[in-house]
């Protein structure tokens, strides 16, 4: 029979075990003297383990915890971020529907002129002047499309 020399790798799992715990509280205080953002995957990175391992330990996991929690002395706050007054809120709405009316005033003088040339076009058209279709002329693969009216 065999003796049991389980022991022998009983040991050597707490030496490593006990190893990789020092790693990453030496991970833990690398970071934090650097005045880097302490996360979970940073300090899985920088000591070599898994994640999921040091979500397995609860002393690391609490220590972490608490190091983030509190910001650190030499960072600045993150600055307060404004809200618009009412006032201010109120005076950029006015503002976007009066350039919507502006707008909206083009488009009813674009779409008028549009008219009035198409109107002018259909009527020399039908008058037999011969006008310059610079869209179609130039084109030679846009045929212009029949009308009852169009004496080509």
């Amino acid at each position: 029979m065999r003796p049991d020399n389980s022991h022998h790798l009983i040991a050597a799992a707490q030496r490593r075990r006990a190893d990789t715990l020092q790693r990453a509280r030496q991970a833990l205080q690398d970071l934090g003297d650097t005045g880097q953002q302490r996360t979970v995957t940073q300090i899985a990175a920088h000591a070599g383990v898994s994640r999921s391992w040091l979500y397995a330990q609860p002393e690391l996991r609490d220590q972490l915890r608490q190091l983030t929690a509190t910001p650190q002395q030499g960072e600045p706050a993150a600055p307060q971020v404004a809200r618009s007054s009412e006032a201010s809120l109120r005076r950029r709405l006015s503002l976007a529907h009066e350039r919507i009316r502006e707008l909206d005033n083009d488009n009813r003088h674009l779409r008028g002129q549009i008219a009035v040339l198409h109107g002018q076009l259909r009527a020399n058209r039908i008058a037999a002047n011969p006008v310059a279709d610079t869209v179609h002329d130039a084109n030679t693969q846009v045929k212009p499309l029949e009308s009852p009216l169009d004496p080509r």
